[in-house]
């Protein structure tokens, strides 16, 4: 395995000569998942093969990582497990990215044509993390005796204008 991933890659000759990716990502150089963490010590692994799926490039394999999250309810940390599929279509247009079947996700190039690897890894673990992470344990259902112990608001609207009339 690598101890880190290209910094640069060619997508597309990747796909056509068939190439793998396997390697390791620090977290804490990620800097879109490194604000979203409590701890950035650690690593995402990758495993990403790059092939062609009739005259579409591809890009799939999994991404990986163990990360600390900060439970929104009582503020402690909160062990987040990543395993993340990746199935992804190259692109260089919106419009070829609408067109994509269904399980294939666009990974739009820019005008160079090239991409970092660790772009792709840190995309995934940004979708992984939920937008509110808390504890299954914090995360107390809605009973319909809360909504129906509390005041309505225009009540006293109600009995107002019943008054008046």
């Amino acid at each position: 395995m690598l101890d880190c991933l290209p910094n640069s890659i060619d997508p597309l000759e990747y796909a056509d000569k068939r190439r793998r990716i396997v390697g390791s990502v620090p977290l804490n150089e990620m800097s879109r998942v490194r604000d979203m963490v409590l701890n950035e010590k650690g690593e995402a692994k990758v495993d990403l093969e790059f092939r062609k799926e009739g005259r579409r490039a591809v890009v799939s394999g999994w991404v990986e990582a163990d990360l600390e999250l900060e439970c929104q309810c009582c503020l402690e940390p909160l062990d987040w497990p990543v395993r993340s599929k990746v199935h992804l279509g190259i692109v260089s247009t919106i419009d070829e990215g609408n067109l994509l079947p269904e399980p294939l996700e666009p990974l739009l190039l820019d005008e160079t044509g090239m991409i970092d690897p660790a772009d792709i890894v840190a995309d995934e673990l940004v979708l992984a993390i939920p937008p509110i992470p808390q504890h299954p344990q914090c995360a107390l259902p809605k009973t319909e005796t809360d909504a129906e112990s509390r005041e309505n608001p225009f009540a006293v609207l109600a009995q107002l204008k019943n008054s008046r009339q």
